[in-house]
């Protein structure tokens, strides 16, 4: 039987501005057993962590550039493994993959690059998608079932953005993207909120700064936990909170067990 677990995914938009504006407390209140951070913009020896983080084992994957993307996980529970990147130097240059393994399931936190205004890094995006759909499939040949979480940089479907229609070439919503996360899923995993809740709309992880976007709500859901068909039966919720503040996202979350 699958042993209780809470599992938090949240890009911070710099772990240290996020730290400033209340990481530490949200950490203690959520009783989170993993946390996975994106965009953590530095590297661990940059980061003074607050006495919130004391019960947790860290784990980093920077960049190379300083700065700039990388990922964290922070987990109770001592994992078994952790590995850094996917194995393609030519993708993990830039810290956006680490994979955690534990005793019921391996979790892959995933920091997918953005295709950039006017789609102008969308052939490297694609290459990126397909090479991390790979990866994955490789982990559940282990034995184990796999979990995705991170900021995926793309919004699936309509429901999951305000604004489909003046987005429809825009990164994050061109058909490539939107049609590599179905391939993804395809391939034997579950959209975890989708899963709870359907058709549930205005249901968002990421607004624009700009023009008071947060507070309309005019925002798109590109965050995500994905598990593979094998621990479907174990989800026991999966949720967005949009109330949590401290990056331009939100924390989304899944409870297994």
């Amino acid at each position: 039987m699958l042993a209780p677990v809470k599992l938090i995914s949240w890009n911070v938009n710099g772990i240290r501005a996020c730290l400033g504006k209340g990481l530490g407390e949200f950490l203690q209140s959520s009783d989170a057993d993993v946390l996975c951070l994106q965009e953590t913009k530095a590297r661990p020896e940059q980061v003074e962590l607050p006495l919130e983080f004391g019960g947790y084992h860290p784990f980093w994957n920077s960049a190379e550039k300083p700065g700039y993307s990388g990922v964290a996980v922070f987990t109770r529970h001592k994992p078994i493994e952790v590995t850094a990147g996917m194995g393609v130097d030519e993708h993990d240059r830039e810290g956006r993959v680490l994979t955690v393994e534990f005793d019921d399931f391996r979790l892959v936190n995933v920091y997918t690059p953005n295709a950039q205004n006017e789609l102008r890094r969308l052939p490297y995006r694609m290459e990126w998608d397909e090479t991390f759909r790979l990866y994955l499939a490789k982990l559940r040949k282990l034995g184990k079932p796999v979990i995705f979480c991170g900021d995926l940089n793309v919004a699936h479907n309509e429901i999951d953005l305000a604004r489909p229609a003046a987005n429809r070439f825009s990164a994050g919503f061109s058909d490539e993207e939107r049609n590599g996360f179905t391939k993804l899923l395809d391939s034997g995993f579950v959209d975890t909120f989708r899963h709870f809740h359907p058709d549930t709309p205005e249901a968002y992880s990421w607004w624009s700064f700009r023009g008071g976007a947060r507070a309309r709500n005019v925002g798109w859901r590109i965050d995500y936990f994905g598990v593979s068909e094998d621990l479907k039966d174990g989800m026991k919720s999966a949720s967005i909170l949009p109330d949590i503040t401290g990056s331009d996202h939100c924390p989304v979350t899944l409870e297994l067990g």
